[in-house]
């Protein structure tokens, strides 16, 4: 019989277990007070661990919450009584898209275990992201103290060398990429201005598969800089930590939305009435019914002849986040080239034109031959399906289209033999339809099979690509009998959710299922792989 010493470590649950270095450290010790020690014990299963943590904690290790066209409210109530980092997932975008580096699962554990301070970077969340964090993160320091976990420490960045083999592989190591050209995509009359935009990664080396986005690192509109200067009654060459005033408001900060440090940096400096509103923004109110329309430069305009010094000012600030895009190209088809679908945005609050930072910038701020910082982000699944025989459903209206652009080119550079139907839709079609001649080519060859249009603006009622789904709901439950993969690259908040409840009326009608079972065949569908989403 073997004997174990009390100092003896017990390691009842295996290192594979889904859980991190503190839950295992304690559950081992809170086995061993239930099992007895004198024979041999057998570590438990990675599925035997995960019940007891759901007992022992009440996590299952599932997120409902994880739908990007839930609101936070209902994500935060769906996470109550869950650990911590579960509920810092929850008030994430829920949108996976790799934009601060990690997805919504790895970002909410390296911030409960204070290998990332940085709180912001959840861009899709936004302000209301941050100050959920911000308070759950101030939950840790009311937890009692736990060892150190050093087994997968982040070492912080400064020490780390660059390599670069990894350049242009994540936001933190960026690439310089040469800007080649850009087209615009809509015709004469048309309402919206979107352009096709082209880089040259030949000379850089870096490559990237279908369904992947690549992330820019666009500059602040020099008209607004300067005008946030005015404001300030400062000089551009005003230095602040070694560069200009200028150069840090183009290059280094965020100046929309307003965060809640300007507003409490205005509150330090200022008395009163005036505090109290600023100090109420900070906080998260709304004094004047328009703290949504409030970015750096509209703030110092509600707050006129408070000048804070331009160093504290920046440091008030928020580092300016790259923007990611869905890649519209494919590698296998034109190695060295990657080509976007944007949409410039622009729109007027009150009498001032905001500009939407990075795609006004692609559109009319960077000229051909001018380098930027770009990286490629990695899909977290959402990508064409391995065997190259499976029938394809893309649905994509407007600049949704981008991923299924680069999955047609992908297939026809590799001669994969599976149908693929693509689902388009946006405004008229004689001036909204982008990629036509490129698209009615594929149809004509036959590389895409099924090529389905919804325009909105075209007749008296308007007419979207869910409506096109139910017209031909039939052929669409037929190619899903054959074990087609469904993709959907698009708004999250409106399309996608319609686009989800077409596909359950289809399946329900087509399939003979009721609407219950229809629902779970679509989630079954999620589970598998089957139904891939890339929203936004």
């Amino acid at each position: 019989m073997n004997q174990m010493s009390p100092q003896a470590t017990i390691e009842l649950i295996p290192d594979n277990a889904p859980f991190s270095a503190e839950q295992r450290s304690w559950l081992n010790g809170f086995l061993a007070g239930l099992v007895s020690l004198d024979g041999g014990v057998t570590p438990l299963s990675p599925e035997q661990g995960a019940a007891v943590m759901k007992e022992a904690t009440g996590d299952d290790g599932e997120a409902p919450w994880h739908d990007q066209t839930m609101p936070m409210a209902e994500r935060m109530k769906l996470a109550e009584g869950r650990p911590l980092p579960r509920r810092m997932m929850a008030a994430m975008a829920q949108q996976d898209c790799g934009q601060c580096g990690y997805n919504c699962h790895d970002y909410s554990e390296v911030i409960a275990s204070r290998k990332e301070s940085r709180l912001n970077l959840c861009v899709p969340g936004g302000k209301d992201t941050m100050r959920m964090l911000k308070g759950l993160y101030e939950e840790l320091d009311k937890a009692p103290a736990a060892k150190p976990d050093t087994t997968d420490a982040v070492v912080p960045a400064a020490v780390v060398e660059p390599d670069a083999a990894s350049r242009g592989r994540s936001r933190d190591n960026p690439a310089m990429a040469s800007f080649l050209s850009r087209r615009l995509l809509n015709k004469p009359g048309s309402e919206k201005e979107t352009w096709h935009i082209e880089f040259d990664l030949a000379t850089i080396g870096l490559d990237y598969v279908v369904g992947d986005s690549f992330g820019v690192f666009a500059k602040n509109d020099l008209g607004l800089v300067d005008q946030i200067i005015a404001m300030l009654g400062a000089s551009h060459v005003t230095d602040v930590n070694g560069k200009t005033l200028r150069d840090v408001l183009q290059n280094d900060v965020s100046l929309a939305p307003a965060p809640d440090s300007l507003f409490e940096l205005l509150s330090f400096i200022s008395g009163g009435a005036v505090r109290e509103k600023a100090r109420a923004l900070a906080q998260g109110g709304d004094p004047d019914g328009d703290a949504t329309n409030l970015d750096v430069l509209a703030t110092l305009q509600k707050f006129p002849g408070i000048r804070p010094h331009p160093e504290a000012f920046v440091e008030a600030l928020e580092p300016l986040q790259p923007r990611l895009y869905s890649i519209s190209s494919s590698h296998s088809a034109t190695p060295g080239r990657l080509s976007l679908t944007v949409d410039t945005v622009r729109y007027v609050i009150g009498k001032r034109k905001r500009l939407g930072l990075a795609s006004t910038f692609l559109a009319e701020r960077i000229t051909p031959g001018d380098t930027l910082p770009v990286y490629v982000q990695k899909a977290h699944g959402f990508g064409l399906p391995q065997d190259p025989t499976t029938p394809v459903i893309m649905i994509g209206p407007g600049t949704g289209i981008a991923p299924f652009r680069a999955f047609l080119h992908e297939r026809k550079a590799t001669m994969a033999p599976g149908r693929n139907w693509l689902f388009f839709g946006h405004q008229r079609s004689d001036c909204d339809f982008f990629y036509a001649d490129e698209l009615n080519a594929m149809k004509s060859a036959g590389h895409l099979t099924r090529l389905s249009l919804a325009w909105s603006r075209d007749g008296t009622e308007k007419f979207y690509v869910q409506d096109r789904m139910r017209e031909v709901g039939r052929e669409l439950w037929s190619w899903l009998a054959d074990g087609a993969h469904v993709y959907v690259c698009g708004d999250a908040k409106r399309m996608a959710k319609d686009v989800e409840r077409a596909l359950i009326d289809i399946t329900a009608q087509f399939g003979a299922r009721s609407i219950d079972e229809a629902v779970a065949f679509v989630t079954e569908l999620k589970k598998k792989g089957r139904y891939q989403q890339d929203v936004y």
